[in-house]
C-alpha cells in the first residue's frame, strides 16, 4: 500500500463528528462531579458518633449523630466511635492481705463518652480501651484486694465486687470512659492454699462428725437411764397392784395365755398343751398359795 492511501486513511479516522468534544468535555465533568459529591458525603451508622479531622484547623469539637453528612474532601476526613457498649475480659493475678497470690478476672461493660470524644481522639485514639483498661483495671484490683484476707474474698465477694466497680468506675471517668458494668467472673488461689483450705475443710468435718459421735453415745446413754427408771417404775407399780389386788395376777396370767394361744393358732403346726403350759392352771394350790401369800403382805 502506497504512502498516499495511508496518509488518506489516516485523515479520515482522524475527523470526529461534530459535538463530539463537547459530549466528552461534558461526560468528564459529570464524573468529576459526581466523584466529588461523592467523597463529600459520608454515613454514620448507628450506635455511632463522628468528629472531623480538619488539615487545616486539627481536631474539632463538633460531634456528629447517625445520618447523611458533609464534609470538604481532601481538607476534612470523619473519624467514627462505636459508642455501644462493649465487653472486655481483664485479668490480674495479685497479692491479698494475708500475702496470698490470687487470680482475678473481671469481666467490663465499657463506652466512650460521646460527649467527650474530641478530647478522647486526642489523647487516647480509637483503640483507647487497650491502651486504659489494662492499666487501671490492674491499679484497682492490687488496691482492692490487699484490703482483704483471702478467707474475706470468698466470704464477701459482693463486697470486694461493689468497691471494685465503684473504684474502676471513678478512676475511668478520668479518661472519659464509662462503664456500665463491672463483674468479677474468676476468683482463684495457688495450689498451697487450696490445699490448705481442703486440709482444714477436712479436719472441721473430722471434728464435727467427732462431735456428733458424742452426743450420740450421750443421748444413748441418757436414753438408757430414762428406760431403765421406767422400767423401775413400772415393776414398783405391778407390784403395787399385786399386793393390794391378788386378781390382778390372774389377770396377768389370762392376757398371758391369749397371747400364747394366738400365737400357736396362727402356727401350721398341730401343738398340744395343756392348762400348764398355756398358763390358765388358775385354780391350783401353788397358784392360791402364792396370791394368799401376797394379799397377807
Amino acid at each position: 500500500m502506497s504512502k498516499e492511501k495511508l496518509g488518506d486513511l489516516a485523515g479520515r479516522m482522524g475527523k470526529a463528528p461534530k459535538g463530539l468534544g463537547t459530549g466528552m468535555k461534558l461526560l468528564a465533568a459529570a464524573v468529576g462531579i459526581g466523584y466529588g459529591v461523592q467523597q463529600a458525603m459520608y454515613t454514620v451508622d448507628g450506635g455511632h458518633r463522628a468528629i472531623i479531622f480538619s488539615r487545616i484547623g486539627g481536631i474539632q469539637d463538633s460531634i456528629y449523630t447517625e445520618g447523611l453528612h458533609f464534609r470538604i474532601p481532601w481538607f476534612q476526613y470523619p473519624i467514627i466511635y462505636d459508642i455501644r457498649s462493649r465487653p472486655r475480659i481483664i485479668s490480674s493475678p495479685t497479692g491479698s492481705k494475708d500475702l496470698q497470690m490470687v487470680q482475678i478476672s473481671l469481666r467490663v461493660l465499657h463506652r466512650p463518652n460521646a460527649m467527650s470524644l474530641p478530647r478522647m481522639y486526642q489523647h487516647l485514639g480509637l483503640d483507647y480501651d487497650e491502651r486504659l483498661l489494662p492499666s487501671i483495671a490492674n491499679e484497682v484490683l492490687k488496691s482492692v484486694v490487699a484490703k482483704f484476707n483471702a478467707s474475706q474474698l470468698i466470704t464477701q465477694r459482693q463486697q470486694v465486687s461493689l468497691l471494685v466497680r465503684r473504684e474502676l468506675t471513678e478512676r475511668a471517668k478520668d479518661f472519659n470512659v464509662i462503664l456500665d458494668d463491672v463483674a468479677i467472673t474468676e476468683l482463684s488461689f495457688g495450689k498451697e492454699y487450696t490445699a490448705a483450705v481442703e486440709a482444714k475443710q477436712v479436719a472441721q468435718q473430722e471434728a464435727q462428725r467427732a462431735q456428733f459421735i458424742v452426743e450420740k453415745a450421750k443421748q444413748e446413754r441418757q436414753q438408757k437411764v430414762v428406760q431403765a427408771e421406767g422400767e423401775a417404775q413400772a415393776a414398783r407399780m405391778i407390784g403395787e397392784a399385786i399386793s393390794q389386788n391378788p386378781g390382778y395376777l390372774k389377770l396377768r396370767r389370762i392376757r398371758a395365755a391369749q397371747s400364747i394361744a394366738k400365737t400357736i393358732s396362727q402356727s401350721q403346726n398341730r401343738v398340744y398343751l395343756n392348762a400348764a403350759s398355756l398358763m390358765l392352771n388358775l385354780g391350783e394350790e401353788d397358784l392360791k398359795a402364792t396370791a394368799d401369800g401376797l394379799k397377807k403382805k
